[in-house]
């Protein structure tokens, strides 16, 4: 029984997991701007969680910065935006089916697709942020239905069904992996026995290569893709364990343990000159492998449990990992020397946050509707803008924020919101 409560508390904590990396660049950010900026998937274009804003508001108002619009029709769930090509694309659940959204950069609603139906159980909702490449969107909705979409239309191109296909296997909260694009092939992790990581040709859905090595079914981790001694390599969490798969082959490349409570793996990996990180919450602890320095692959550098990150993200900044800890263990925003993982400072008013960078500050909203601008630094991360969410329902807010066209946009279950952060 006491097992049985333990997962369900920590159900809120899962949906919109994510670790910040940094990656290899994808197209150059400046060509593919427009207007209202341009972040095509979770976590920007590189995949590393960091805005190039700048001429942004260095301080807030008492009550916030002004709210350029509200568009309160997302449907329910926890999935984020993504920004491309003046549009603003997002996911959420209407009764039986899951749609995925597009609006113009006024919050208005240009259309709605559906993909798949829509999940009732554990924190019912939608998980993922769709990703755009090309013109097309790629989505997955919780019970692994793969779709791309034509982002000026909405139109299905394709879809394939994970579960069905290669026996998509995965935890009591769903799929919640934000899909990866490379080249000509879209990577996610099913977890099924027909294929643990797959790459599918990304204009016909049709199968380029599955990995049946790996023995774990999925978490709910989003994949990062790194480049290391020519060898170019998609790093996650699997239930129990980091893994690293060939990105042309399929092979599995390495795999180190990195066990979580109920497989609550959800903080996606950290990528730094060969150095992998990564975090999980319910006093499961952070991790730094090296890769390459040992038989198996990897060499672990160390181990702390000062940092337990659930869900929120971890951000590597000159050297120092910003990231808070798990509510029940570790409250605060922690800093940790990123080589070494010796605690620097903890800002124990900031709490449990998902974050963002843009122009040297993190943005951050906690579960209960809290956003704080953050001046961060190793000596003592200080609050220096606040203001809070309405109340819509009682789901917890675990959308991660996002800085982009001079905008922040933050989601409370079907409602996203956006602001003005552009200094005048």
């Amino acid at each position: 029984m006491e097992k049985r409560m333990a997962w369900l508390g920590s159900a809120r904590q899962l949906v919109c997991g994510g670790l910040l990396a940094v990656t290899v660049a994808s197209a150059a950010w400046a060509a593919a701007g427009d207007a209202g900026g341009w972040w095509p998937q979770f976590h920007g274009p590189s995949r590393d969680n960091m805005s190039r804003e700048t001429g942004l508001l260095k301080e807030w108002p008492s009550e916030g910065p002004p709210l350029a619009w509200k568009f309160a029709e997302c449907g329910k769930g926890y999935s984020g935006v993504a920004i491309a090509d003046g549009m603003v694309f997002t996911a959420g659940d209407f009764a039986d089916k899951e749609f995925v959204l597009a609006l113009d950069l006024g919050g208005r609603l240009l259309w709605k697709a559906e993909n798949g139906k829509s999940w009732k159980g554990a924190e019912p909702g939608s998980r993922t942020t769709p990703t755009f490449d090309g013109g097309v969107l790629y989505h997955m909705n919780p019970t692994g239905r793969v779709a791309a979409f034509e982002a000026k239309t909405g139109r299905e191109l394709w879809a394939v069904d994970t579960k069905e296909r290669y026996g998509a296997q995965f935890g009591m909260w769903a799929l919640s992996e934000n899909l990866l694009v490379d080249g000509k092939a879209v990577l996610c992790v099913p977890g099924g026995p027909k294929g643990r990581v797959i790459a599918l040709d990304k204009a016909t859905g049709e199968l380029l290569w599955a990995n049946t090595e790996i023995a774990e079914q999925a978490a709910y981790c989003s994949p990062i893709l790194v480049e290391h001694k020519g060898v170019r390599q998609i790093i996650t969490l699997m239930h129990k364990s980091v893994v690293s798969v060939d990105v042309k082959t399929g092979k599995l490349l390495w795999t180190h343990g990195h066990p979580a409570p109920y497989g609550q793996n959800v903080d996606r990996p950290l990528f730094k000159d060969g150095y992998v990180l990564v975090s999980a919450g319910h006093n499961a602890g952070s991790r730094l492998i090296q890769i390459n320095d040992a038989s198996d692959g990897v060499r672990e550098v160390w181990y702390s449990k000062e940092m337990d990150n659930c869900h929120g993200g971890i951000m590597l900044l000159d050297g120092y990992l910003y990231g808070s800890g798990c509510r029940l263990f570790h409250k605060g925003l922690h800093c940790l020397e990123f080589l070494t993982g010796k605690k620097a400072s903890t800002a124990v008013e900031v709490g449990k946050v998902s974050l963002t960078w843009a122009e040297g500050l993190l943005y951050c909203v906690d579960q209960e509707r809290k956003v704080f601008l953050v001046q961060p630094s190793p000596q003592g991360s200080k609050i220096i803008g606040r203001f809070e969410l309405p109340k819509v329902s009682k789901d917890l807010v675990l959308c991660h924020p996002v800085v982009c066209g001079g905008r922040l946009y933050l989601r409370h279950d079907a409602n996203l919101y956006c602001y003005d952060v552009k200094a005048k």
